[in-house]
């Protein structure tokens, strides 16, 4: 039971004494109390008036009075204009560190009983992945780790764009300009090879405009089954997964189910001929197919060419109708840039037209762009930052800078160079995640590095300093240890009520969808512990059960953080 739930129950029983009334406990309205105030948690009382029939302060003043005289968790109260500050005893606040010490599955809530898909990453094997992807494969895969602590079952998937015009200019441009060039002969990652074929493409068109024909000619022939477009197809996309799964690897990115567009688009070929039938869509005098969504305050939609090519959208009806049908899923989580905001919403008004009761129960994490100080990226025109590039100058920004601390002297260089990744991967990954998803951000990786301020290094390095402490400590400690008789101080109790909250920033930020959440969460609570770190001499307390409770404060503090980062896909090292 938590502060919040402790509250709630002892006011339902204040009501029952005072007013002889039956209250439930989680209709009571408990939040913190707000910094202007004093006290711990607020009660509102303004719903209890009906039932106490006596003025706002009355009742708060009763229910207060109650609380103190019947509860000894409870040290103080006020009541102002309808809101009942309670300010909870240091009795509380040990007993409740004891909870925490001595639940190991801290942080994990019950289980929902529903089944979450969350598809992310979703690349075109036309490019590398680049920071853009990283920002939509870190937000997939925290949000699945924070899904699965709110105790879903979660499926991680990805579909892989894998067929469709873009794929068909990367396959012209090999064939016209790189003379049948390989990542074997080139030296070069095979998803970068094709990356290069991608924009030597865009520069023939502006150049050769009548090459679009061509390659809408490819497509025909993909779709038809061509053997000599098929085989090039398959070369070419086996580089470009070869070289993601390397990416995917470095980022600690998997996935439970990944699709493929060139094995879904047929299923959503045959939803578009049922709507037709049903009269959902209708077909123009070229044999184009659209859904005419006017009336809804939208435009028409284009669901298949008039040349029997599918789009973007064909594939993505088939694959939500088999998904639902084959996973039987409570909701499904798309994590898309904010330029498809459109697009989803599209697609879930035609899924719904065609009679699919779930099509409410999908999900569109739309999130911002990031950009660079010189403006946005642009895949036609090469100006990305390449996701491997980034990957390894973050690494050695991490290794340039734990050198200079010069604290690593007499790790091995095998450990070195493992730390070197943690601590890069680490500080990029925190610096994408702790901005609001729905915010477009600007990436700077020299800020990110940083041991200091709201960055993942100050997070891993406060993990690393408490592990300090505890390798240093010549006493042993368990949770038993942390007893009533230790009088916790002001920052020690500052300490336990942020860790009493973690809980409950879980479940936010399971239900915003919002890593950011728990990223912040995170920093507050290095951050406090850092300032009572340099407030108390934790090792020179003389006072053995006051030495035992302070140990087991910051070995809970330490577990706390690790499973917090843990759902943004970072590891906290034990040294640096």
């Amino acid at each position: 039971m938590n502060a919040e739930q402790f509250i709630q129950e002892k006011s339902a029983q204040a009501i029952a004494a005072l007013y002889s009334a039956d209250v439930t406990a989680s209709s009571l309205q408990v939040s913190l109390t707000r910094k202007e105030f004093e006290g711990d948690y607020t009660l509102v009382t303004f719903p209890l008036l009906r039932i106490s029939r006596k003025a706002p302060d009355v009742t708060g003043n009763e229910i207060g009075e109650w609380l103190k005289e019947n509860v000894k968790e409870i040290a103080s109260y006020n009541s102002v204009k309808g809101f009942l500050n309670i300010s909870l005893s240091p009795l509380f606040w040990t007993e409740t560190l004891a909870g925490i010490a001595s639940d190991k599955d801290f942080g994990q809530l019950p289980s929902s009983g529903k089944r979450i898909m969350v598809e992310f990453s979703s690349p075109n094997t036309n490019k590398p992945l680049h920071l853009g992807h990283i920002r939509n494969n870190l937000l997939g895969d925290s949000v699945s780790r924070i899904l699965k602590a709110c105790g879903n079952e979660v499926i991680k998937s990805t579909i892989v764009n894998d067929r469709g015009v873009h794929i068909c200019k990367s396959m012209y441009a090999w064939e016209k300009l790189f003379n049948g060039a390989t990542p074997e002969s080139t030296g070069k990652k095979g998803d970068h090879l094709v990356g290069d074929c991608y924009v030597a493409y865009s520069q023939m068109e502006k150049e050769h405009p009548e090459v679009l024909e061509e390659v809408h000619n490819m497509l025909v022939k993909w779709e038809e089954g061509d053997p000599q477009v098929r085989a090039l197809w398959e070369m070419m996309n086996g580089w470009v997964y070869a070289g993601f799964d390397q990416t995917y690897a470095a980022l600690g990115i998997t996935f439970d189910q990944v699709d493929h567009e060139s094995e879904t688009y047929l299923l959503g070929k045959e939803l578009v001929q049922k709507g037709l039938e049903e009269g959902v869509f209708v077909k123009d005098p070229d044999g184009s197919v659209w859904c005419d969504l006017t009336a809804d305050g939208l435009d028409r939609k284009l669901v298949l060419r008039g040349d029997g090519t599918s789009v973007y959208i064909t594939q993505d009806l088939g694959t939500a109708e088999r998904r639902f049908a084959r996973y039987n899923l409570d909701s499904h989580v798309y994590v898309v840039g904010n330029e498809q905001d459109y697009h989803f919403q599209v697609l879930k008004l035609i899924l719904a037209k065609l009679g699919f009761d779930w099509a409410s129960r999908i999900y569109h994490l739309s999130y911002g762009m990031v950009e660079l100080p010189e403006g946005k990226m642009k895949s036609r025109e090469g100006t990305v930052v390449d996701a491997d590039d980034l990957i390894e100058s973050m690494y050695q920004e991490a290794k340039k800078t734990s050198e200079e601390s010069g604290k690593l002297e007499d790790m091995s260089e095998e450990d070195k160079e493992a730390l070197y990744r943690v601590i890069g991967l680490g500080a990029l990954k925190y610096f994408i995640i702790k901005v609001d998803p729905k915010k477009t951000m600007l990436f700077n990786p020299k800020e990110s590095i940083d041991f200091n301020g709201n960055t993942g290094p100050f997070i891993q390095y406060t993990h690393a300093r408490i592990c300090s402490i505890l390798r240093k400590a010549s006493t042993s400690w368990s949770a038993a240890d942390v007893n009533p008789g230790v009088e916790p101080s002001a920052k020690e109790i500052r300490l336990v009520k942020l860790l009493n909250q973690y809980p409950s920033k879980v479940a936010e930020a399971g239900e915003a969808l919002s890593p950011a959440v728990i990223a912040n969460y995170s920093y507050e609570l290095a951050k406090e512990f850092n300032q009572y770190y340099h407030e108390t001499p934790i090792l020179k307390e003389s006072r053995e059960n006051v030495l035992r409770y302070r140990l087991e404060l910051i070995d809970t503090l330490a577990r706390t953080l690790r499973h917090a980062m843990s759902l943004l896909g970072i590891h906290l090292p034990e040294r640096m």
